[in-house]
């Protein structure tokens, strides 16, 4: 646990000297985004859900991160204008609060804090929640909120089949039955793990604290259904599913309870819809998620 907060810390104070040192050229940030987006979080997708074993008690993992996404379009549809959000706003916070940080920080959260049982839970609510949820429904509302126009079913849907990482998703279901070479499995996994220190750098470098006063009702607004109301929703829900083990209701809070996903900071930017305060959302709320992730976690029984 002390080392992925280390790793996270590192990688964000490393994305603000670098903006400060000024030997980075302007065309950093969507440079680092379509790598991201393009090459490494298709190569996670693609190893890890063509790695990926799902039983049906995991519904309710899987489940929940759906949830989380629409409670955020209500929440921040019904509340966001009502603090005077423009729609760029309202778009980046659905994006921001209605994804959690299930993989780079979820996952090793949940070995650190439930041990071996809690992981395979945590990777379904990561791979069939998360993951799912920002190719699709996710992508579907930055396109829309991009168009300031009403789109077409037709490019709705072509914007989510064109979305490289849906791309990796759908060729690592069709590969399942074929085991993939060892030299493919090493190139996926190094291509991957440079998501986490990569997009990190990146909210680094976009991070500008001085521009938080201003945004303190909309991050209020974000987090507070992020860290604390989503969760708590989830949990009273969970108390109604009859037979469900203890470990399953921990790990699909946990995950919940995580902080808002880079990739949706990037999703945001990349779509232009409020990039500053998204990148706050995610700067923010990572390490106030140290606190309470684990705080929530300690009521489920």
């Amino acid at each position: 646990m002390g080392q992925v907060i280390g790793l996270l810390g590192v990688c964000l104070v490393l994305g603000v000297l670098a903006r400060r040192s000024g030997r980075f050229p302007e065309g950093t940030v969507p440079a680092f985004n379509a790598f991201l987006l393009n090459v490494s979080l298709p190569a996670l997708v693609l190893r890890a859900m063509h790695r990926l074993e799902f039983a049906p008690g995991l519904v309710v993992a899987a489940a929940a991160p759906w949830l989380l996404f629409a409670g955020a379009v209500l929440f921040m549809r019904l509340l966001g204008p009502r603090l005077g959000l423009t729609r760029e706003s309202v778009a980046a916070l659905i994006l921001t609060a209605g994804l959690g940080n299930t993989a780079f920080v979820g996952l090793p959260m949940a070995s650190a804090l439930l041990g071996p049982s809690g992981v395979p839970v945590a990777v379904v609510a990561d791979q069939l929640g998360s993951f799912l949820v920002m190719a699709t429904l996710a992508t579907l509302t930055a396109a829309r909120a991009r168009a300031r126009t009403e789109l077409s079913v037709r490019t709705l849907v072509r914007k989510v089949v064109m979305f490289v990482p849906f791309q990796a998703l759908v060729l690592a279901l069709l590969l399942r039955p074929f085991a993939f070479p060892d030299w493919l499995e090493s190139v996926l996994q190094r291509l991957g793990d440079l998501l986490t220190p990569l997009a990190l750098f990146i909210v680094g470098f976009q991070l500008r604290l001085k521009g938080l006063l201003p945004r303190a009702p909309a991050l209020a607004l974000g987090l507070s259904y992020k860290l604390l109301l989503a969760p708590l929703v989830v949990l009273g829900l969970l108390m109604f599913v009859p037979g469900l083990a203890l470990v399953v209701k921990q790990a699909t809070v946990l995950q919940i309870a995580m902080a808002p996903m880079v990739t949706a900071a990037i999703l945001a930017a990349e779509h232009e819809l409020d990039p500053e305060l998204a990148v706050l959302m995610v700067g923010v709320g990572i390490p106030l998620s140290f606190f309470s992730a684990p705080m929530l976690l300690s009521w489920v029984h």
